[in-house]
């Protein structure tokens, strides 16, 4: 039995109800929050290395990086059950739709370094490091993650079961009679 079907046993029955009705949903946050990690460490790697004086660009780097990550997680899990279309014609819109994403997740942090001036010098450090992460991390994901669900389901994986998982089939031990 699976890590989460072994947690899942342990929660009653409504829970696990509701749980099961919106698989696909927690699935999809699940791989959200891998790649909100690779995010994070990538940005933050590059702003307080070679890109300090470019964010959004550190921020469109790491997003894109988190993409990749992401299709490949979306479409062998999240969705592993979706389809209905030729898979480069499915790549080729879930790379459309999460450009789109890009740009979705980096705008309150422009907004907030370029229209608010939200950065140094005319705000502390800390202000902009803050104002950065709430605009740039947490509300641009956010903003982004409901445009890809929303997008995923309607137009890359937009039918229901048409990639059905068969099981693979263990052959049996052999007895071992001497």
């Amino acid at each position: 039995m699976a890590f989460a079907e072994t947690v899942l046993s342990h929660l009653p029955e409504p829970v696990q109800a509701t749980l099961a009705k919106h698989r696909e949903l927690l699935r999809f946050a699940t791989v959200g929050a891998i790649c909100f990690v690779v995010t994070n460490a990538v940005n933050y790697t590059l702003k307080l290395t070679v890109l300090t004086a470019n964010p959004v660009t550190a921020l469109a780097i790491a997003v894109i990086i988190a993409t990749i990550v992401s299709y490949v997680l979306n479409r062998e899990w999240s969705f592993s059950t979706r389809g209905g279309r030729e898979r480069p014609h499915e790549a080729a819109l879930f790379f459309l739709i999460s450009g789109i994403g890009v740009a979705i997740n980096s705008a309150p942090l422009a907004a907030s370094r370029y229209l608010f001036h939200l950065k140094v010098p005319e705000v502390s450090r800390f202000t902009q490091e803050v104002a950065d992460f709430a605009s740039g991390i947490v509300l641009g994901t956010l903003l982004a993650m409901v445009f890809r669900w929303w997008a995923f389901k309607k137009w890359v994986f937009p039918q229901a079961d048409a990639r059905v998982r068969r099981l693979r089939t263990v052959p049996a031990p052999a007895d071992k009679a001497a």
